[in-house]
Formats: structure tokens, sequence, C-alpha cells
């Protein structure tokens, strides 16, 4: 026989079991009361520029709820679906959107449909540079030396022949995919494989240029898998630097003439972890270089590794090119905002990181 619970839930259970989520983890209240929300209106105000101008039917969500909404699912790595049902089981998530029992929740559609109008409107970068503002006024400009690299991001692997994958590579539609509409709609034409470190990768690449000191994401790029590192690289580079002799620290795979000579004539200082080969091994000078290099920028992999550690599956899923940079680009703003709240935790206050939602 079910257990029974003794009395009603009234409003002071609801203060006293939110004050001991707050205890437990103080994550979404510090993001809620620290991020300033309503300076994203009036980019996201732009969704609703098109709807029609019709009264009739139901009115539509506020755009900055809808925006926090798509803020919990890249948060949590979370589907449409478990979006919506998390919303409505976790009073933590309630509360971060500021809703009630009372209020109507956002489905799974309506938060797919305001995530595709962003996309189309390509809202995203707006939306990152607007949050970089807000970083600035906040006292957190880039300071000390750019850290630039890459890392992969997968898709579902697309059970391809040897002949599709071919034509893909070269840019076309197989005809036994084309044939097939429902076929086409599950296939994502833009995803590449690569191979790293006898590793295969299917999917994209976030390619991001981060401040030495602060460990926040400036400015960044999306390609699919197959895209070298080095080639975003110099446009992820600032023209100019904020002073002379400013470093730019990359690895290895960074390494090349061009590469050297673009940043010297902007007037950085290069960085970039040296390359042994064949018949011609590092010296123990270069070595010794290279670990001095590399402290530095290894705290580019604490971002990415901070991510992941957040998106239990990593893989994303979505298909083709625009959504993947659409939603690579609000993990990229979701992280920033994350670490901006860890920036700003009082000294004796650790704020616990958000954890996976099971």
């Amino acid at each position: 026989m079910p257990h029974k619970a003794k009395g009603q839930f009234s409003f002071f259970n609801l203060e006293e079991r939110l004050e001991k989520i707050h205890e437990l983890n103080s994550f979404l209240p510090r993001l809620n009361t620290l991020v300033n929300w309503e300076t994203f209106r009036y980019q996201l105000n732009k969704v609703r520029e098109k709807e029609r101008l019709s009264n009739a039917g139901r009115p539509s969500f506020d755009v900055v709820l809808m925006f926090k909404v798509l803020i919990l699912k890249s948060l949590y790595n979370l589907s449409d679906e478990m979006t919506e049902l998390m919303i409505r089981d976790r009073i933590s998530f309630m509360e971060f959107l500021g809703l009630t029992f009372a209020d109507t929740v956002p489905d799974a559609k309506t938060i797919w449909l305001f995530a595709e109008q962003l996309k189309e409107l390509g809202l995203e970068r707006k939306l990152f540079e607007q949050f970089e503002k807000e970083l600035v006024r906040q006292g957190f400009a880039a300071k000390g030396g750019h850290l630039v690299d890459g890392s992969f991001v997968e898709v579902p692997k697309q059970r391809n022949t040897k002949e599709e994958n071919e034509q893909i590579k070269n840019g076309e539609v197989p005809e036994t995919i084309s044939e097939n509409p429902h076929v086409l709609a599950q296939k994502d034409m833009d995803a590449r494989w690569t191979k790293k470190n006898d590793v295969s990768y299917y999917g994209y690449k976030d390619h991001v240029l981060a401040d030495e000191k602060f460990k926040l994401i400036r400015e960044y790029d999306v390609t699919d898998a197959s895209v070298h590192d080095s080639v975003p690289f110099v446009d992820l580079v600032p023209e100019k630097p904020q002073k002379k002799n400013q470093p730019v620290y990359a690895d290895s795979a960074y390494v090349g003439e061009d590469i050297d000579k673009t940043l010297k004539k902007r007037g950085y200082k290069p960085q970039i972890c040296e390359k042994g080969f064949r018949n011609h091994p590092l010296t123990d000078e270069q070595k010794e270089s290279n670990r001095l290099k590399s402290k530095v920028r290894c705290r580019v992999e604490h971002i990415f590794g901070a991510m992941k550690n957040r998106c239990r599956d990593e893989v994303l899923r979505t298909i083709g090119i625009a959504r993947a940079t659409f939603w690579i680009g609000l993990r990229n703003l979701t992280y920033n905002m994350s670490r901006f709240v860890s920036l700003k935790r009082p000294k004796k206050l650790k704020a616990k990181c958000p954890q996976p939602v099971h």
C-alpha cells in the first residue's frame, strides 16, 4: 500500500524546502540574482516582431522567461521534453524561472520553437556579445594573455555506407537519402568525421579564445570536426592587442610560420608550444619552454573540462551546422554565466557547481 503523506503542503513547507535546497546548492539562486536578465530583452524581443498581429490564441510566454528556460536546457544538456518535465518537477527550476504551481509551464514544442526562432535570427551571437559587455561593466574585462583552443562537440553518428559518406563529403546528397524525406530530415549533412590521437570523432568543433586571468570565453567559432584548429585561429584573435607584446598561448596544433608572422605583425607575442619531428626532436630548452607555456595554456582546458563535466551526455542532439552553431554558442554563453557566478562568489562562500540532472 502506497505511503500516505500527513497533512497538506503549505507555503511555509515550500519556504523551508527552498531554504534547504539553497543550503545544499546555491548555484541557481546566485545565477538568477547575479545575472541582469533584463539586458537581454531588447535582442530577445526581435523574435516577437514577426509574429502574428492577431490577438487570438494563447498569449506568448515572456521572452526573458523563455531565454532562461533555454539556459537551463543548455546548462544541464536536456532534451526539450526533459526540460519541460524538470520545470514541472523541480522546485529549484520553477523558482529560477519565477513560476508558481498555478502558472502555465512552456511545453516541449514551445521550447523547441523559441530556440528555432532565435537560431533563425542568429541571436545566440548577439546574446553572447551582450553578456560580454556586462562582464566588462562588472569589472571582468579581458586581461593578460589570450588562450586559443578547440574542442570536439560530437553529434549522433550517422550509419551511412562508404559511398554515401564520400558523396556527403563532396557536398552531394546521396540519392538513397534524398529519395526519402523522412530519412533526409534525420541525416546530418554538415557534420564530419575526423581522427585525433587514433580516436575518431564525428560532429563539430568549438574554437574559443579565452582570457588568461578570468578564464572567460571572449570569442568563438563553430566548424565541422574536420577543420584543423589553426584555420579559424587568426580570426579569433583581435586585430589589435591591449598592450604591446601581449602573449597568445596555444598548443602545438597551431605551430606555423604564417600564424607566427601574423601575430607578430599585429603586435602580439606568440607563445605556441613547439613540435618535434622525425630526426629533429625537441631540445631540452624547447621542452622547458613548452612546459612553461603549457602551465598558462592549460587554463583553456579547464573551460572545456567544466563544460563537459556539467553535461554528462556530451553528445549534442541536433541536426545540421545551423542548429549546432546555435547550441554551441549558447553553451559558451552558459559557461560564461556559470564562470561569472563563480568569480562573484564571496571568498568564504563556495557556491557548488551545477550538477547533472538525472
